[in-house]
C-alpha cells in the first residue's frame, strides 16, 4: 500500500510566500530601452562638445599668457620700462575676456538677434570714426582704434560680431523656399554681400586686408550653411578675390607686402624682414624647442613677436611639438564648434554657431599661414593667443555664446526623451 508523503513545512511556507508577493512589474519594452539610451547618448555628446570647447579655448588662453610674457620683454622694457607691462595688460584683457565669455553664456541668442540691426548700424559708424584724423589712433601705418590706454576698441573687430549675427539672422528668416538661382542671389547673396563689400571697404581704407578677408570668411560660412549653391559661392568668392587682388596691386604698401610674401628673401631689407625673421625663429626651435626665453625672437630679431608673429615664437621656444599642439587645438576647437551648429535645432542660433566658429577658424588659418609663409603677412592676429584688447575680448564673448548654444543642446537632449506625465485615472 502507497501512502501520500506529507508536505515539508518549507516548501509550504516558500508557496506561500511566493503567492503572497506582488506580481513583479513587466520588463520595460525594447523601444523604450532603445530610446532611453539614444537619449544619454545625446546627452553625453552634447556634453563633450561643450567640454571640448572649454578645454581648448582655456588651453589656448592659458599659452597665450605665457608666449606674451616670454615674447614681449624687450618690447615692454622699451615702451614702458618694465618686462611686465605688457604682459600685465594682456592679464587685464584677458580678465575681460573672461567676463565676456560668461555673458556670452548667459544671454540667449535671441537677444543678439533682435539687436542686431543697433549693432550693424554702431559698428559702421565706429568704422567712419576712426578714419577721423585726430580721433583715430594709428599704429605701424593703420588707424585701427578708437579711445586710449588700456580702453582702446578696434571697430573693426565689433564689426565681424555684428556681421556674424546679421548674417545668421538673414538666412534663417530667408532661406526657406529660395531653390532656385536667381533668388538665392537676390534674397542672400546680393543684400549680405552689400553689406560685407562696404565694411570691407571701410576696413581696407585703414588699411586692414586681413580683417577684411574674415568678413568675407564669415559671410561665406553662413551662406553655406544656408544651402547656397556652391556654383554661386563660387563665384562670388573668385569675384571677392580678384577684387582684393587688384587693390592689393594698386596700393604700393600692399603690392609691396605682396611680392615679399612670393619672394621675401630678395625683399629682405623692406617687406621680407619680418616672413624672413619668422622663418629663422621657426626653424631654430626644432622638434622640441630651444626652450623659454631662450629664443632671440622674443627680444627683438622678430618684429611684432607677441602680436601677429606669436606662432613664430611658439615655434622657435616649444618646437615643431608646440606649434602643431596649437594647431591641434584650433582644429578640435573648429571641429566641436561644428559639432554644435549640427547639434542646435534653432535655426537662428545653429548658422549663428557655424559662423562664429567659421570667424575663429580663418582668422587662426590666415594668421598661421602668414607666418609659415603660405599666405601674405596681413598683420591679423591668432585668436586666444596674440597680445590684443578688443580682438581677444570680442572673440571670447562670441566663444561664450558658442558655449552657451552648447549648454542649451545639453538641455534639449536631456529634455527631448522625457515622457509626459500620465493622467490618473478618474
Amino acid at each position: 500500500m502507497i501512502t501520500a508523503v506529507p508536505e515539508r513545512p518549507r516548501l509550504r511556507l516558500i508557496e506561500a510566500l511566493r503567492e503572497s508577493s506582488p506580481p513583479s512589474p513587466p520588463s520595460p519594452p525594447a523601444q523604450e530601452v532603445r530610446q532611453a539610451t539614444t537619449r544619454r547618448q545625446r546627452v553625453l555628446r552634447a556634453q563633450r562638445d561643450v567640454g571640448m570647447l572649454i578645454g581648448t579655448t582655456g588651453l589656448l588662453c592659458l599659452l597665450g599668457l605665457v608666449m606674451v610674457l616670454v615674447a614681449s620683454t624687450a618690447a615692454s622694457l622699451a615702451d614702458y620700462g618694465s618686462p611686465w607691462s605688457i604682459f600685465e595688460r594682456q592679464a587685464f584683457y584677458m580678465a575681460g575676456g573672461l567676463v565676456a565669455l560668461v555673458v556670452g553664456m548667459r544671454i540667449p541668442t535671441q537677444f543678439w538677434r533682435r539687436v542686431r540691426l543697433l549693432m550693424l548700424a554702431g559698428g559702421f559708424g565706429l568704422l567712419v570714426i576712426v578714419l577721423v584724423p585726430g580721433i583715430g589712433h594709428t599704429a605701424g601705418g593703420s588707424s585701427r582704434w578708437v579711445g586710449a590706454g588700456l580702453f582702446r576698441v578696434q571697430p573693426s573687430e565689433l564689426m565681424k560680431f555684428a556681421l556674424v549675427v546679421f548674417a545668421a539672422d538673414l538666412v534663417a528668416r530667408r532661406e526657406q523656399g529660395l531653390d532656385t538661382w536667381h533668388r538665392q542671389w537676390s534674397e542672400l547673396v546680393r543684400p549680405l554681400g552689400v553689406i560685407v563689400l562696404t565694411a570691407a571697404g571701410l576696413i581696407l581704407a585703414q588699411p586692414d586686408m586681413g580683417t577684411a578677408v574674415v568678413l568675407c570668411c564669415i559671410a561665406f560660412g553662413v551662406l553655406y550653411a544656408g544651402g547656397v549653391r556652391m556654383g554661386l559661392l563660387t563665384g562670388s568668392f573668385c569675384a571677392a578675390a580678384g577684387t582684393a587682388v587688384l587693390w592689393s596691386l594698386s596700393k604700393p604698401y600692399q603690392r609691396q607686402r605682396l611680392l615679399s610674401f612670393l619672394d621675401p628673401v630678395q625683399h629682405l631689407t623692406s617687406g621680407g624682414y619680418q616672413s624672413v625673421q619668422g622663418f629663422a625663429a621657426l626653424q631654430s626651435g626644432g622638434i622640441s624647442g630651444s626652450g623659454l626665453g631662450t629664443s632671440g625672437a622674443g627680444w627683438g630679431y622678430l618684429p611684432n613677436a607677441h602680436t601677429d608673429f606669436i606662432f613664430a615664437v611658439i615655434g622657435g621656444q616649444l618646437g615643431l611639438l608646440g606649434a602643431v599642439a596649437v594647431i591641434a587645438l584650433v582644429g578640435l576647437f573648429a571641429w566641436f564648434g561644428f559639432r554644435v551648429a549640427a547639434r542646435t535645432t534653432d535655426r537662428f542660433s545653429s548658422l549663428l554657431a557655424f559662423g562664429i566658429t567659421c570667424w575663429i577658424l580663418s582668422q587662426a588659418v590666415i594668421n598661421i599661414g602668414a607666418v609659415t609663409g603660405m599666405l601674405p603677412v596681413t598683420g591679423i592676429p591668432l585668436p586666444f593667443v596674440s597680445y590684443g584688447g578688443s580682438a581677444l575680448v570680442v572673440a571670447m564673448l562670441a566663444t561664450g555664446i558658442l558655449i552657451g548654444i552648447g549648454r542649451r543642446n545639453v538641455t534639449e537632449a536631456f529634455e527631448a526623451g522625457r515622457r509626459p506625465p500620465r493622467r490618473r485615472p478618474r
